[in-house]
Parts: structure tokens; C-alpha cells; sequence
């Protein structure tokens, strides 16, 4: 049995009440992703009951591309697309094939929406969490995924060769994680989200390990807070690197750029 646009009123009014506030859309992307009735249904309840809408879909849109997410895994979020312009840019700066590496993948949308924007790249994506890894697998069907922590599982003959190394790490101070939305708390892995006491343990771990990956030349790009971006900057200079910050007010997005130079 196909399912009728005339469900979409009702699905509305349910939808607003439990609290989401573009009920509208979202009730029209359950009704175009359900197969049938009952698989709406079905949808309907576990978004009504908390499940974020891109667990509940399957996907999730990024930088234009459409990426599954699988439940359990970290949405990907609309500011990061801000970072991404950035290393788009720097990547086809690169002469030749650009190797781009993406830390702490979840997944994969930082790596997809990269290469996506660029010609040719060489990609690789690492991530702890087997599940952002089965997912990243599923997006990134012509890059390199590896299981493992940060630079771990990576492959000794990358080293001095990653052109750009994009990483958008869990960077919310321990404390303000109980803040969160109940839909970050809930449904993604905390691994994700927890930086621990200023947020920034991963991300200096990050730092430390990218100059002896980065290519002369190369560049690593940190996501992180507008109030934690002098931090990650020094963090940045303490490695070796030149640093600087770019911030898009549009988006509430920072990002921490460090440069190895030749």
C-alpha cells in the first residue's frame, strides 16, 4: 500500500508535539524515506519518542551529499561543512593527487564532502567506534578505512605524505555534556562527544601526532569551540606548527588551521 501525502497533516501535529521544531520538513522526509505505512509508523514512533531524525531516516544530508547514519553513530553537523570549505580549498592547492586523511571519521561525511569537492584525492578515515567504521565503510567506498585510535591503525608509509588531515573530535568539556540535547545524550556514543575536563584532551592528542603524518606543506584542520580556539592554537604552535583561526559566524563554526611548513 503506498502511503498518502493526506498523512502528512496528522504526522505534523504529532511530530509538534513531541517537541520538534521543523515538524513540517520532517515529516516530509519520513513520508518520501518509508516504504510503506507500517515502516512509517514505525519511523514516527522511535522520532516521536527521541531518535534523531537522521537515525530515524538512515542519512543524513552533508555538503550537498546524501550519507547513511547508522543509529548509535555521530550526526554529522551542519558546521562543519564550514571546515570543510576550508580544506577544499587548501587540498586543491596540492599539485597532483592530494592525500587527505580524516581523524575520529564517524560517518565518513567529513572525507565524502572532501573528496566530493575535489577532482582526484587519495582518502583515508580512522575511528574507534566499530559502528562509525561499518558506516564509514558504506560511505567511503573508494577510500581506506582503518578501526583504531587516531593515528594508530594507520599505515607506516603514510607518514610525511597526508597532504590535508581534517578532524572534528569530541571537544565538549566533561561537565557540559549533561547540557547536551537529549538526542545527543541519548543516541550518539559518548566517545563522540566527551573531551574530557577542558574538552580538548583528544584534540591535543590529534595535534601531537600530525606533524609526522603531514607532508611539507600539508595542513591539519581542528574543529572546535570559538571559546577553546586560542587554546587549540597554541596547542597547534607547541607541535611545530604555524596556526591560525577561521571562524564563521553564519554557521557558529571555528575551525584551527596548522600548517607544516617545508
Amino acid at each position: 500500500m503506498s502511503i498518502s501525502s493526506s498523512s502528512v497533516p496528522t504526522l505534523v501535529t504529532r511530530l509538534r508535539a513531541a517537541g520538534c521544531v521543523f515538524a513540517e520538513d520532517e515529516a516530509e522526509l519520513l513520508v518520501s524515506t518509508a516504504a510503506t505505512p507500517e515502516e512509517l509508523a514505525a519511523m514516527v514512533e522511535r522520532r516521536v519518542a527521541g531518535e534523531p531524525l537522521q537515525h530515524v531516516l538512515g542519512w543524513a544530508e552533508f555538503c550537498g551529499l546524501r550519507l547513511a547514519v547508522e543509529p548509535g553513530v555521530f550526526v554529522p553537523r551542519p558546521r562543519t561543512e564550514f571546515l570543510i570549505r576550508q580544506a577544499v580549498e587548501l587540498a586543491r592547492r596540492v599539485t597532483g593527487t592530494p592525500v587527505v586523511l580524516d581523524l575520529c571519521c564517524g560517518t565518513g561525511a567529513m572525507g565524502a564532502a572532501l573528496a566530493a569537492g575535489l577532482e582526484r584525492a587519495e582518502l583515508h578515515a580512522t575511528d574507534l567506534d566499530p559502528a562509525a567504521v561499518r558506516c564509514a565503510r558504506r560511505n567511503l567506498a573508494a577510500g581506506h578505512v582503518y578501526e583504531g585510535d587516531l593515528y594508530e591503525p594507520l599505515p607506516a608509509s603514510l607518514r610525511g605524505r597526508v597532504d590535508v588531515v581534517i578532524a572534528s573530535p569530541p571537544y565538549v568539556p566533561s561537565e557540559s555534556v549533561a547540557l547536551l540535547p537529549s538526542e545527543a545524550r541519548l543516541h550518539e556514543p559518548l566517545v563522540a562527544l566527551d573531551g574530557g575536563g577542558d574538552g580538548l584532551d583528544v584534540v591535543r592528542r590529534v595535534i601531537a601526532g600530525a606533524p609526522q603524518w603531514l607532508a611539507p606543506g600539508g595542513h591539519l584542520l581542528v574543529e572546535t569551540s570559538e571559546q577553546q580556539a586560542a587554546a587549540t592554537a597554541e596547542a597547534v604552535i607547541r607541535a611545530g606548527l604555524t596556526a591560525r583561526v577561521a571562524r564563521s559566524d553564519d554557521l557558529d563554526a571555528t575551525a584551527v588551521i596548522g600548517t607544516r611548513l617545508r
